[in-house]
């Protein structure tokens, strides 16, 4: 994980800027990606880590993978909520919620699955999460509209309760470890829908090869339509290179938006190609994200659920 000490501090001109900016923009757009989980030490699963138990996790990602076997995704995305459930919503989660409570035009577009801005307590209807959450589960039959938000659960199912060692470090195996036996789960022992009684549930994140949720693209849509102008756009954490977050900062940029990007590299290319009189923040966005918010928020209190 980066931090603030490799780079170079915020200059004061700079700050200031922003700031004025800041305090006098009515509708604020926010687009966060992976580097902001990762400020709080979870795993993005992501380039040249993106393998769990020697598993490619783009593969386990997929209805292919869970049809064919549903105990290993399911112990892979049990895995991921327990991981975190134990992590904590840093200072930047923190500071965002605090400015949809100051801003009433602000909206945040999430592209992260880890339900850490919910826990922070970012106003949901402010909060629009293009993946879907870990944390929502929904029925895998086509006639049956089962889902549940915000299920915090650990583990969801007995089965998935990962092992425990008192002589490891944590007091429980390692089981992305691919050198630590993984059980075999069969699929009596999953969740099971409580409605229709005999489907499986499945996490409610969006899937590879699966559509985005039309819900959330009509709501972004409407947003971005808004009768007026987008005074602020805030990239933390995502290069935005992909598609719909590109086609988001291309639209806030074409309705006016000045851009702050806070990530640990600079944005060479693409959509959010930085222009005269936009910001780059360079650096941990757990760190930075409530420094150059504070004019509006104020200092973070420490987390607390």
């Amino acid at each position: 994980m980066a931090t603030t000490s490799s780079f170079s501090p915020i200059s004061e001109d700079e700050l200031e800027s922003f700031s004025a900016h800041l305090n006098s923009s009515h509708r604020i757009l926010a687009l966060l990606g992976a580097g902001l989980s990762a400020s709080s030490g979870l795993p993005t699963f992501r380039g040249a880590g993106g393998y769990w138990r020697n598993n490619d996790a783009v593969a386990l990602a997929s209805p292919d993978a869970f049809a064919a076997d549903p105990g290993l995704v399911w112990q892979f995305y049990s895995y991921r909520r327990h991981m975190a459930i134990r992590a904590r919503p840093n200072p930047a989660h923190l500071a965002l919620a605090a400015l949809a409570r100051h801003k009433t035009g602000f909206l945040t577009i999430s592209q992260n699955v880890d339900g850490l801005s919910t826990r922070a307590k970012h106003p949901k209807d402010q909060l629009e999460l293009l993946h879907g959450s870990l944390f929502d589960i929904r029925c895998t039959g086509f006639d049956c509209d089962y889902t549940e938000k915000d299920n915090f659960k650990d583990p969801i199912v007995p089965a998935l309760d990962i092992p425990k060692d008192p002589s490891q470090p944590d007091g429980e195996y390692d089981i992305s470890n691919a050198e630590v036996p993984l059980r075999n789960i069969t699929p009596t022992e999953l969740p099971h829908c409580p409605k229709c009684k005999h489907n499986l549930l499945r996490p409610g994140v969006v899937w590879f090869g699966e559509s985005l949720p039309a819900s959330t693209l009509e709501r972004v849509d409407a947003w971005m339509h808004g009768p007026d102008k987008i005074d602020l756009l805030l990239v933390v954490g995502t290069s935005a290179l992909v598609y719909p977050a590109a086609g988001y900062i291309a639209k806030a940029k074409a309705r006016g938006a000045r851009v702050a990007v806070i990530n640990t590299e600079r944005p060479d290319k693409g959509a959010s190609n930085l222009k005269p009189g936009d910001w780059f923040f360079q650096g941990d966005a757990g760190s930075l994200v409530p420094q150059i918010l504070e004019s509006v928020t104020g200092q973070m209190p420490t987390f607390t659920e």
